[in-house]
């Protein structure tokens, strides 16, 4: 019997500033990829990995994702949503509204991020660790973005994506997985960044590592866009 995955909580609540006028109509997760709106490969990949279940944070134009996505079927998921509100509350603080929703331990994805990793994989570490929360990591040295983490043995020794040093050569992948007690600390409808928790979490020596091997895509950029596109066109895909 296959695994049950832990399901996924995608961040898509953001304005999507870098991609105007691109996204002054449209949210960020429907932006054309290949004549198909982005939100549809996300959810196609996060199936063939595995998980069954999603739940989108949105907050811009998310009236639009639900239009589209509706309870994921089509996708072979089932799909569920929160809205932030009229204030935007950051990537901790919208998962934090709705901890109350959701189960016990689940990974988060961001919004624009595509990720062609072994999803049962990184579950299979963040269950081993009997740690509160697990970012992934990727050997970037400084080619797809800029390289936030300094990682040796298996362990994050700094994360930081304001002040950077020479010992920084990987990044954070755009995948995580917390347990609830991770959010314990946060304040409900105040805005918090998954940025800020990871250091929290990282003082407490409560966050885990694993290296993915992959090269992570995304769609905050229209350079990343443009990547997807490529890698997309060239590999086999099925959309729901």
């Amino acid at each position: 019997m296959k695994k049950k995955l832990f399901p996924v909580i995608i961040i898509a609540g953001g304005l999507a500033t870098r991609l105007r006028p691109l996204t002054e109509t449209i949210p960020k997760s429907l932006v054309d990829i290949n004549g198909i709106p982005f939100i549809a490969h996300q959810l196609n990949l996060l199936r063939e990995g595995g998980i069954t279940d999603v739940f989108m944070c949105l907050g811009y134009l998310g009236e639009q994702v639900v239009d589209y996505v509706g309870d994921g079927s089509r996708f072979g998921l089932k799909v569920s949503y929160f809205f932030d509100g009229p204030e935007l509350l950051g990537t901790a603080g919208a998962i934090k509204k709705s901890l109350d929703h959701l189960p016990e331990h689940f990974f988060v994805l961001n919004g624009d991020s595509y990720l062609p990793c072994d999803y049962s994989a990184v579950q299979n570490t963040f269950e081993k660790c009997n740690k509160m929360g697990l970012m992934t990591v990727f050997h970037n040295k400084g080619q797809w973005d800029t390289s936030n983490v300094e990682y040796a043995d298996n362990t994050i020794m700094i994360y930081d994506k304001k002040n950077k040093s020479e010992s920084m050569h990987h990044i954070d992948y755009g995948l995580e997985v917390f347990s609830q007690a991770a959010f314990a600390k946060i304040p409900i409808n105040v805005p918090y960044d998954l940025a800020a928790l990871f250091q929290d979490l990282l003082k407490e020596n409560q966050l885990a590592a694993h290296e993915v091997n992959e090269r992570f895509y995304e769609v905050g950029s229209f350079a990343g866009i443009s990547e997807l596109g490529y890698y997309l066109s060239h590999t086999k895909e099925t959309i729901g």
